[in-house]
């Protein structure tokens, strides 16, 4: 992808400017409220850093933009040494739906599957523009792809007692995005040779699985298209620049931007600010990428969902299927490069469950694999919940600058990153803490 260029630094960093405090603690402010909040018009631009650029620092910069005022000159500058999608985000297995493996609603989960198809929608538009623009952009991936691979997901019961708990679970599902209790017969016409256990598989037929990497280079060019729209038609103008660099630490930052906002996942750590002061596991995943050999004729047909066991597939295409993942709790290897061994091993652990459920998964061929560290968030009582805040404590000295964490998405990401890069970006705006849920912001206390 083609970086904007950057202008010289100024010499001397101008005077900081935040945005006038609320006194009135507010739960969630309107739409409305925030586009016509009034800021004092600064000398400078309103300056914004974004570091990482995955699932939620895209989604932080998006909704930054688009919840802007509109007479504010606002430039947001993302960081990330490897790029967008580098880490864990752009190598997920893309499964998207509202439920927990035992297909129980998550916190805040009709919000979240909302605000998520909306970024979703958003991308697949900016695909659409530049695939009808005759002069298409330099990308990493071909323009004739979709985000959106497949659509539907199957979850089948491996015994007596998770058929229970999925069935009675599945009573609560959103109207938006049902849960479907199937037989065997049902199941085989959805996907053939599948192995039902209980004669009951449970259906998600608005689940969707995509391709991350694409979705999240599609969501910075949309964030690119918002600047030059609102740019050419607003007072106050904006500006988006992609560095591709590596943060050493926090403080650096200080004096040249009015708010930093942490969203490098299990990078964090790195930080010698934050290292060891978030309450965040690591946990490297292995995927691994199979392919159906030329010389065998029956493919995964096209209208199959994807499935979600002990191990899931998430289906690519007719020969072309990510198997996931393992989990290697307190890992610190942040390389997405996969070993010979270490591949081996993860294919150990993960064809076994994947076959149990897919036997025909035998007749695949092993191609390569992937993986990423995942920042894993503490168990609450409302589930493992990613955690939000006001870290200034955290980084030493008298800040002009504000600075914000958000991390700990888990294995959830996808599902999570646009209602919480929503949220975290209107705290940002109106310089509020009280704005994000409380639930997520415990941790502090």
């Amino acid at each position: 992808m083609k970086l904007l260029l950057l202008p010289p630094r100024p010499a001397v960093p101008p005077p900081c400017y935040a945005p006038r405090r609320r006194t009135r603690r507010r739960a969630s402010p309107s739409m409305a409220s925030l586009s016509t909040h009034h800021y004092p018009l600064a000398e400078r631009p309103l300056r914004y850093a974004v570091l990482g650029a995955g699932f939620a620092g895209l989604s932080v910069a998006w909704h930054l933009l688009r919840h802007s005022p509109e007479k504010l000159h606002l430039r947001i500058d993302i960081y990330d040494e490897s790029g967008i999608g580098g880490g864990a985000s752009g190598i997920a297995g893309g499964l998207l739906h509202p439920y927990s493996p035992k297909v129980k609603l998550l916190w805040r989960g009709a919000e979240c599957w909302k605000e998520c198809l909306k970024l979703l929608n958003i991308a697949e538009r900016v695909v659409d523009k530049r695939n009808s623009n005759s002069q298409n952009v330099e990308l990493e991936w071909n323009l004739d792809e979709s985000i959106i691979r497949r659509r539907g997901i199957l979850r089948p019961a491996m015994d007596a007692k998770h058929l229970g708990i999925l069935t009675n679970n599945a009573q609560n599902c959103l109207p938006f995005c049902k849960i479907e209790s199937i037989d065997k017969d049902a199941a085989e016409a959805l996907v053939p040779n599948i192995k039902v256990p209980f004669n009951s598989v449970f259906h998600m037929p608005e689940a969707v699985n995509i391709h991350p990497l694409c979705y999240l280079q599609a969501l910075f060019l949309a964030c690119q298209d918002l600047v030059e729209e609102m740019s050419t038609s607003s007072f106050g103008g904006k500006e988006l620049y992609m560095h591709k660099k590596s943060i050493d630490r926090l403080s650096d930052f200080e004096g040249e931007y009015d708010a930093v906002i942490v969203c490098l996942g299990a990078k964090a750590d790195l930080l010698p600010e934050l290292s060891g002061r978030l309450p965040l596991r690591t946990c490297r995943g292995v995927i691994a990428h199979l392919q159906l050999p030329d010389n065998v004729g029956e493919t995964y047909p096209d209208h199959s969902p994807s499935i979600l066991s002990d191990a899931w597939l998430a289906v690519q295409g007719p020969r072309d299927i990510l198997v996931g993942s393992t989990w290697e709790w307190k890992s610190r290897n942040y390389s997405s490069g996969v070993s010979a061994e270490e591949a081996s091993t993860a294919l150990k652990q993960l064809l076994p469950k994947a076959s149990a459920i897919y036997p025909k998964i035998k007749d695949w061929s092993f191609v390569g694999a992937k993986a990423g560290i995942r920042a894993m968030p503490p168990l609450t009582s409302f589930g493992s919940l990613p955690i939000l805040g006001r870290i200034d404590d955290l980084v030493v000295g008298n800040h002009s600058c504000k600075y914000w964490f958000f991390g700990g998405l888990g294995a959830r990401g996808l599902l999570y990153h646009g209602l919480l890069g929503k949220l975290v970006a209107q705290a940002v705006l109106f310089n509020d803490e009280t704005l994000l849920p409380v639930e997520l912001t415990s941790w502090k206390r």
